[in-house]
């Protein structure tokens, strides 16, 4: 049975390409870390993005990680049999008044971007939605809903801000020194994302509100992630509290970049796991790259 008294940790990758060294480096911290608190490992299947994610990907990431030698409760969390769980939480946001379908594309934001100089973008390089809730009537909303155009659900971000600094105060977490050990607060500043998507027509979630809903389910205590990742804590923060889940403590860890100084990614073809395998690399050599 399993202890849900001790520190739980957990592994989140999402089945839409091969593992590379930078998950490895995530997976054994978190193996290495939950191991050192005398807590659990626990691993997350992220295939919300049903279209990207497939079976095979999915049995590689099994195949990775025992090949390294983690292991890890089971079964898995696999996102894609929890829609229900997202579901809900949405429904909450939607019941306090902080959910508005839009229906402006990508092409629209970008011209309404390129008439404002300077316009701000988010920490992960995306404009800033740049069209106020206000523009369009919740009537003509439903309406274009019912009429089957493509929307996405975005949460009302000064109006969840306030409700959720009402409820539980400032925001912010406390990260962990992996070093040290040592954690210090850091402030949340949500606004810098504006009104993020929480779930589209055709994909019932986002990264952002599953995760929180997960780390929830789960009942993870510290979450330990890629340095990447670290302003979504923001988003997170604010999603926590509004639903009245439980904050863990976090650790942002350094990222492996390549020779060109980009992060490893499957989006450029870093070098995936299988392949170091089958080029003869042994686990412990893939820690060492790892930078364990």
């Amino acid at each position: 049975m399993n202890d849900i008294s001790r520190p739980a940790f957990r592994f989140a990758p999402s089945p839409n390409g091969l593992l590379h060294l930078g998950h490895a480096r995530s997976a054994l911290l978190n193996e290495a870390m939950a191991r050192a608190a005398g807590g659990r490992l626990l691993l997350r299947i992220e295939d919300i993005d049903l279209a990207r994610c497939r079976p095979e990907f999915e049995a590689a990431i099994y195949e990775d990680l025992t090949w390294l030698g983690l292991d890890w409760e089971r079964p898995a969390r696999r996102q894609s049999d929890h829609f229900a769980d997202y579901g809900s939480a949405l429904g909450r946001l939607a019941a306090l008044g902080l959910v508005y379908a839009s229906f402006e594309s990508r092409g629209d934001i970008r011209r309404a971007v390129a008439s404002r100089p300077g316009w701000p973008s988010d920490p992960d390089g995306a404009p800033v939605f740049p069209f106020a809730r206000e523009g369009m009537s919740e009537a003509e909303r439903a309406r274009l809903v019912a009429a089957g155009e493509p929307y996405a659900l975005r949460l009302d971000m000064a109006r969840a801000l306030a409700q959720a600094v009402e409820s539980a105060g400032p925001l912010g977490w406390q990260e962990v020194d992996r070093a040290t050990g040592r954690a210090e607060r850091v402030v949340a500043d949500p606004r810098a994302w504006g009104d993020v998507i929480l779930a589209r027509k055709d994909v019932p979630t986002s990264y952002h509100l599953a995760v929180v809903v997960d780390d929830a389910r789960q009942g993870i205590t510290h979450v330990v992630r890629g340095a990447d990742l670290k302003p979504a804590t923001s988003v997170h923060l604010v999603l926590q509290a509004l639903l009245g889940l439980p904050a863990p403590l976090y650790t942002h860890h350094s990222l492996l970049l390549d020779a060109e100084g980009r992060k490893l990614s499957k989006s450029i073809g870093s070098q995936s796991l299988k392949t170091l395998r089958a080029e003869g690399a042994t686990p412990g050599e893939v820690r060492r790259l790892a930078g364990l």
